[in-house]
């Protein structure tokens, strides 16, 4: 018999619950307004493979007497309302939303002790990584991605010869061109903003709520000044940043979505975000860039925070499992 669930794994799989019914929720709007036959075929193949990880885990929680968490229901979306995005948007959030979804598996499945679940997981992160895959593979092939910039080929090995790699900070220093990790991360950077600016310009545009809103509008702000930052640092090394054609709102004022739904996944993407800029921090070596990203990260966390309080106010914020205890 397996042993009782530990905090880590009934906290992860309870936002393991959140996180895929809200996936299903948007990915159901999708279906129901097919735009794109490969895409569907693409949607709506992972669409089956979450619903079912969604009823593995609901029976998992009634196995081991935990209450089944609310997470997005059939009343957050609505299927009927019209495309909201363009043909491609939806191919384009699947694969970013697989990002998200194998860092949080790869950090689940780290954290799990009971082999039904460590192996759960890896199911989880099997279907997650396919279909980024294909996601890819599929909007390269249509020409809608574009591919991170080439540099030449390293022909020898070198060593850092002395502090002056390192600069960039003071503004009377020449700073050397970007390496290939700096390169990479601030690109990817860009990609995933360009997709939240896309995405909450359409939330932007059919929320009702004056509040929120004006919160989307704000997001929709700091991506497009995450975007211009990155893309002039991009530029200053003669790196052409990506340029988006696809994935644009239409002209729809009928939202998909409850208010609900939008702000928690403003809210989960800004974690990622937040993720993302950690890890750019650590790697880059040109000291400007640590800088840059940590105000990033800063405006990022300050976004995230005002969205949490805004989801509390209006009774959205689903409450995780806690100890009984209350700490004195």
């Amino acid at each position: 018999m397996d042993k009782q669930l530990s905090s880590s794994e009934i906290g992860n799989l309870w936002m393991a619950y959140q996180h895929k019914t809200m996936l299903a929720r948007i990915l159901e709007h999708f279906l129901a307004n097919k735009q794109n036959e490969d895409v569907y075929n693409l949607v709506q193949s992972y669409y089956n493979h979450e619903v079912n990880f969604i009823n593995e885990l609901t029976d998992l929680f009634k196995k081991e007497n935990i209450v089944v968490p609310v997470g997005f229901v059939e009343s957050d979306v609505n299927p009927s309302a019209k495309p909201l995005y363009d043909q491609y948007f939806s191919a384009l959030f699947l694969r970013v939303m697989m990002k998200v979804t194998i860092g949080l598996n790869a950090l689940h499945v780290s954290m799990s002790y009971r082999k039904d679940i460590t192996e759960l997981y890896k199911r989880f992160l099997d279907v997650a990584q396919n279909t980024y895959d294909e996601s890819t593979q599929f909007l390269l092939k249509e020409g809608v991605l574009t591919r991170p910039p080439m540099i030449p080929m390293p022909e020898k090995v070198e060593f850092v010869k002395g502090e002056g790699y390192m600069a960039g900070f003071n503004i009377f220093s020449n700073k050397r061109p970007l390496n290939a990790i700096e390169t990479s991360l601030i690109y990817q950077g860009i990609e995933t903003n360009v997709l939240g600016f896309q995405l909450l310009r359409g939330f932007e545009q059919v929320s009702k709520d004056k509040e929120v809103k004006k919160y989307f509008k704000k997001g929709k702000d700091l991506a497009k000044q995450i975007i211009d930052t990155f893309s002039d640092t991009l530029l200053k090394s003669d790196i052409q940043p990506p340029k988006v054609a696809w994935g644009n709102p239409t002209l729809s004022t009928e939202s998909p979505y409850s208010e609900k739904l939008m702000m928690y996944l403003t809210n989960l993407l800004s974690s990622f975000g937040l993720t993302s800029n950690a890890l750019g921090t650590s790697f880059s070596l040109r000291s400007d860039l640590p800088t840059k990203m940590s105000l990033i990260a800063k405006d990022i966390f300050d976004f995230a925070k005002d969205g949490g309080k805004l989801m509390v106010k209006n009774g959205w914020m689903e409450e995780p499992p806690q100890s009984l205890k209350s700490p004195e």
